[in-house]
């Protein structure tokens, strides 16, 4: 593939000997990998496993089809074999609180959340909004428990989570030089000062980042480029400036040290790693993990409270009898036509652009509830009453909109169907047909 000149300048530079096979890997094919997702019941899954990952005890490298049963009930989640390191560098435990800072489009959100065992908070947040609608479907999809999601600038987080995450994940926005060879139109936006002009971007997250991390608390840095102004000289940048120590990062298989030379000499930059295709079997990355040496109290919030009462309160628990077992939601929020369980934990959400306040149980209607397709995907199949195995030809149907005939015999009411084992949404039967519930917006042709 053709690179800029003064790319290709600047790392024969860097590299020396390295750089004669550093060039070489942009002619090679770009690895795919998908993870496949622990949060969900077991399932009969049509995918080869052949391939495991090393670092990712769910991750593969392979290729997967997004359109899919396995895809679409979000059993798998095609991410590329790099990025999959990042989450795992963060190691997240259940009942942490966890801030994903730039979590478009969900790669990382998804694993923290299987990470985490669906237990303690995750927060994802996008500034951009139409990548923070991708990052809602592939959350929902996922079946991530009472997610909060969001769609804000760091400024604005920053005031209302004062010192408050254990662990923050920045995967910060950047030059995309370790992405030319899967999106070759990503060299048309590069310059020679494209990679410095990234890097006041990323001292700007991280400054307002700082805020919202608890004494003692962890961020994990990651791009997806090989700018020294980027990775080293931003972590060299972030210690020199606040009071964080560079933590080890264990090493896998064709993983490199970060490079204390390409920034201020600091030996600790060699405890974080690098990710280069012509020696690891991924794209280009940089991952570092840093804690803070502060002490003090953990900030104080507002939380958010239920705002369910009354005629809606009885809507949802008839709902809730007439369909599900042992399942208690809770609390309950009214959020826009949509009845949602939420974390407890969450800041009162006044000031805040959400996206998702957490897990979508239901539409309201005038006096009824209808399933929403979000539910489908995250409850236990043991909670629900009635319940429909359907075939992959039936799926294809269900998935491109169309009605589904059935059991004339079968009794009236919302079935959650299912498909090889996997939940894949929400139909009601009426008179031997099966009314499609499948979001218009989402529908394709298998």
């Amino acid at each position: 593939m053709e690179l800029p000149e003064k790319f290709k300048s600047k790392y024969k530079r860097l590299l020396g000997e390295e750089y004669e096979n550093f060039i070489k890997s942009f002619d090679e094919e770009a690895d795919h990998g998908f993870r496949i997702n622990h949060l969900k019941p077991k399932a009969n899954l049509q995918i080869n496993t052949k391939e495991p990952i090393e670092y990712v005890d769910n991750g593969f490298i392979g290729k997967i089809d997004g359109k899919s049963a396995e895809h679409q009930s979000g059993y798998i989640y095609s991410q590329e074999p790099s990025a999959m390191f990042v989450a795992q560098v963060a190691d997240p435990k259940p009942g942490e609180k966890i801030l994903d800072l730039c979590a478009a489009p969900g790669g990382k959100s998804t694993q923290l959340a299987s990470l985490m065992n669906n237990q303690g908070l995750l927060v994802s947040n996008e500034i951009d909004r139409g990548r923070a609608k991708i990052l809602v479907e592939n959350i929902e999809r996922f079946g991530v428990k009472n997610p909060l999601i969001l769609n804000e600038d760091p400024a604005n987080l920053s005031k209302h989570f004062k010192k408050y995450f254990d662990k923050i994940l920045i995967d910060a926005p950047c030059s995309g030089e370790g992405m030319f060879r899967k999106n070759h139109d990503a060299t048309n936006y590069w310059s020679e000062d494209y990679p410095k002009e990234c890097a006041t971007l990323q001292r700007e997250i991280i400054k307002k980042a700082v805020k919202m991390l608890k004494p003692g608390g962890q961020i994990i840095y990651s791009t997806c480029t090989f700018a020294p102004e980027e990775d080293e000289q931003i972590i060299a940048w972030l210690v020199d400036n606040y009071n964080f120590k560079i933590l080890p990062i264990e090493k896998f298989k064709g993983m490199s040290s970060g490079r204390p030379a390409w920034a201020n000499g600091n030996p600790d930059l060699s405890k974080t790693v690098r990710l280069f295709p012509h020696l690891f079997r991924g794209d280009g990355h940089f991952v570092a993990k840093l804690q803070s040496l502060d002490d003090g109290k953990i900030g104080k919030i507002k939380y958010q409270r239920s705002n369910v009462s009354g005629n809606l309160k009885k809507d949802w628990e008839k709902f809730n009898y007439d369909n599900f077992v042992n399942f208690d939601p809770h609390p309950l929020l009214k959020f826009g036509e949509t009845l949602y369980s939420f974390n407890p934990e969450i800041p009162d959400l006044n000031g805040l652009k959400v996206m998702r306040p957490g897990t979508p149980l239901g539409q309201i209607k005038k006096n009824r509830i209808e399933p929403a397709y979000g539910l489908a995907l995250e409850i236990n199949p043991e909670h629900v009453k009635n319940k429909l195995n359907i075939t992959r030809d039936e799926w294809k149907l269900y998935v491109h909109g169309d009605t589904i005939p059935t059991d004339s015999n079968l009794e009236k009411g919302w079935y959650l169907l299912i498909c090889d084992g996997m939940s894949i949404g929400f139909g009601k039967v009426v008179s031997g047909t099966i009314k499609n519930f499948f979001p218009k917006g989402l529908r394709f042709k298998a």
